[in-house]
């Protein structure tokens, strides 16, 4: 059956959406002064990454006229134009809010960003003295002229270009300094809280740098470059290694898809770079063009305002919280094997402790002597972390220890190529993946010796084994010592380690063997239910939903009479609420102080519920071309947890956004009802357990 384009909304313009719902989070005044500014941050390192990603592969599309069209029909140019209209208008929300909101705002708690003319002369010295002794000795000044070629200018790197008039030879060339990430980009200058940005102090010190020059103009500027992965297919981890090592080092010579410059800088300043830019773009590149250049305030690289949003200020920030210890593991005399084989735990980060609960997991593996083998998978971890120190000393214990760590994680690949060969050094089986395909999923096996026999514990996630992003993502996971689920991440490691081809699993839905034909199938057979008059419901939580064959499905189980009820975090590319086709279905977006990050999916299934979380959105990336593990819940004394827990997104009227057909998002306001804010009633109690007035319960649990 052909697609109806008009029945999809456009992938990248829906993510769009979703980053204007992040940065709504800064225009709103019930957020604290500093959490907002931690929002406007955020926007803007999500937009980065969208034109390093998304902008850079449509300009190669259009480049090279191998074009891939979604199924909402908009060719690559179309939509090349439809997200610069966006972006713009993004971007002047953007300018508002910081210039005209939140810089006053902050201004009243004494907290300032000025330039270097609202500096006094007590002042001025403070900040020549810190450019004498800090700046001046890093900088590097590089002159653009037929003896000195364009520099490279590295990826997001903030930069001041000067315009140079030599009264000697009456030339007028261009020259770069690169603003240093070594140093602080907001230096104090004696006043608490008052900063002055490093760009603006070396612009005011530019004569030290080019004496006996005239400095006719300089403005800051700041370029993005491609930087996905493009790997050739690969038989040998090693090939697999030395191909994303070369990779990552050719990134840094991709084309430049966007340059960021200041409003209102002079026009010749302006033509001088773009000018240098395309002859420093390789030939066969799409070419940049005036539309490339964005012209945003007078700050670039707002991301960098984290720094700010992070100040130890407590009462314009969020109130700083402790995770609880599962009630299962907060025995210290019990050891967590003993409390996992009484009963499946269940634990929800990062309201349960991830440190209580994971880490204490692997390292509780790693310490008991009748432990045999530990086997994980890492996407994305964090620094000098206990997971690696539990893997550590597993293997220096002389347990089996096998890690698979997918080197393709984009923007980890660096730190993920340090982890292996720092695992290898301590004699850690590493491999690095399958070829063609991305390790996503979130899994870890830990084979214990004990009198009965050899008993396998699992733990499976739906959030990378990372401790930093543990504490703002939102994440499920589960410690089991069920057989079967044992079993089937058995024959998933040996196919991630070795030759097997295993297409069959017992419990798992294993991406991309039988995921996607198992979604279908429960779509499918809810529609079925509800067309015999029998209860039908679906309940999907996810990051993102793109797929269009899922959607196809979903698009059916709604005309079937099926009620569908779709919390998708980002991008949505499925339209509700248009008569006959989707108008049982509705979707909402939960952006608020943590990340959400779980996927959980809830069948109704004609009385006999099924549930399921995992590692996996409904995207075609993760059906086809990556591996990912969604796991039943098959104890049903924890489904009241995640009932609750789905009740509660499902009756937020604070962080909800519900989501039109046309493909634009209205945030819910609570009027007379009492607020339900989901982070809230999580912080209050890991499973949203309070009784809610609104809510109506997801099943007879």
């Amino acid at each position: 059956m052909a697609i109806d384009p008009a029945l999809y909304i456009n992938r990248e313009l829906s993510w769009l959406e979703f980053n204007a719902r992040v940065l709504h989070e800064a225009f709103d005044p019930r957020n604290r002064l500093l959490e907002r500014v931690k929002f406007l941050s955020i926007f803007s390192t999500n937009l980065d990454e969208f034109y390093m990603v998304r902008v850079a592969g449509l300009r190669r599309q259009v480049a090279t006229q191998v074009q891939h069209i979604p199924p909402d029909g908009m060719t690559p140019a179309q939509q090349l134009q439809a997200i610069t209209k966006r972006v713009g208008e993004l971007l002047e929300q953007q300018r508002t809010c910081l210039y005209d909101i939140l810089l006053p705002e902050l201004a009243k708690h004494d907290i300032r960003i000025v330039g270097m003319e609202d500096l006094d002369q007590v002042e001025r010295q403070r900040i020549d003295a810190f450019y004498e002794s800090q700046v001046f000795p890093v900088l590097t000044p590089l002159a653009v002229d037929p003896g000195h070629p364009f520099p490279y200018i590295s990826n997001l790197s903030l930069s001041l270009a000067v315009q140079i008039h030599d009264p000697a030879s009456r030339s007028t060339p261009l020259a770069r300094i690169k603003v240093p990430k070594s140093l602080p980009r907001w230096v104090p200058f004696g006043k608490e809280n008052h900063f002055v940005p490093l760009e603006q102090v070396i612009g005011a010190h530019l004569d030290s740098l080019f004496p006996g020059m005239e400095i006719r103009d300089w403005s800051t500027f700041r370029v993005t470059r491609y930087s996905d992965l493009e790997l050739a297919n690969a038989d040998e981890d090693d090939d697999l290694l030395t191909q994303i090592e070369e990779q990552v080092f050719q990134r840094r010579f991709a084309e430049v898809v966007r340059v960021e410059v200041e409003r209102g800088i002079p026009r010749d300043l302006r033509d001088l770079i773009l000018a240098e830019l395309l002859e420093d773009q390789p030939p066969e590149m799409p070419t940049l063009t005036e539309a490339d250049m964005i012209e945003t305030g007078p700050l670039l690289d707002l991301g960098d305002l984290m720094w700010l949003a992070t100040m130890n200020i407590p009462e314009l920030r969020d109130p700083p919280f402790i995770p609880v210890t599962p009630p299962e593991l907060r025995d210290p005399a019990r050891p967590i094997f003993d409390a996992i084989r009484q009963g499946d735990i269940l634990v929800h980060h990062p309201f349960d402790s991830f440190s209580a609960s994971v880490e204490h997991f692997l390292t509780s593996a790693a310490r008991d002597p009748d432990v045999l083998a530990i086997k994980m998978t890492l996407y994305r971890t964090s620094g000098d972390t206990e997971i690696v120190r539990a893997l550590t000393e597993a293997a220096q214990r002389g347990k089996q220890v096998a890690v698979l760590i997918e080197l393709q994680a984009r923007f980890d690949e660096v730190n993920n190529i340090a982890w292996a060969r720092t695992l290898e050094g301590f004699g850690v089986h590493v491999a690095y993946g399958l070829p063609g395909l991305k390790t996503h999923t979130k899994t870890a096996l830990v084979v214990r010796k004990e009198p009965e026999g050899i008993r396998r514990y699992a733990h499976i996630g739906s959030g990378n084994y990372n401790s930093q992003t543990a504490r703002v993502y939102t994440d499920i996971g589960l410690l089991t010592a069920n057989q079967s689920i044992g079993a089937d991440l058995t024959d998933l490691f040996n196919s991630l380690t070795g030759f097997s081809r295993q297409n069959a699993f017992r419990n798992l839905l294993v991406a991309p063997r039988n995921m996607r034909s198992r979604f279908t199938e429960m779509i499918d057979r809810e529609a079925e239910n509800a067309k015999a008059g029998k209860e039908a419901r679906i309940i999907a939580k996810m990051n993102a939903l793109v797929d269009s064959d899922i959607i196809k499905h979903l698009y059916d189980a709604s005309q079937a009479g099926v009620k569908i009820d779709l919390i998708v975090r980002g991008i949505c590319c499925l339209r509700p609420g248009i008569p006959d086709v989707s108008e049982n279905i509705s979707v909402i977006s939960v952006v608020g102080r943590f990340l959400e990050h779980s996927r959980i999916f809830y069948f109704a299934n004609d009385g006999a519920e099924e549930l399921y979380f995992g590692s996996a959105d409904w995207m075609p990336r993760n059906f086809d071309r990556r591996v990912e593990v969604v796991a039943p819940i098959e104890d049903r004394s924890l489904h009241p947890r995640v009932c609750s827990l789905l009740d509660t997104f499902l009756a937020d009227n604070r962080e909800a956004w519900d989501l039109r057909s046309d493909g634009t998002y209205v945030q819910r306001k609570p009027g007379d009802q009492p607020v339900v804010a989901a982070h809230e009633r999580f912080l209050q109690n890991s499973w949203g357990m309070q009784a809610l007035q609104s809510a109506e319960p997801t099943s007879s649990s």
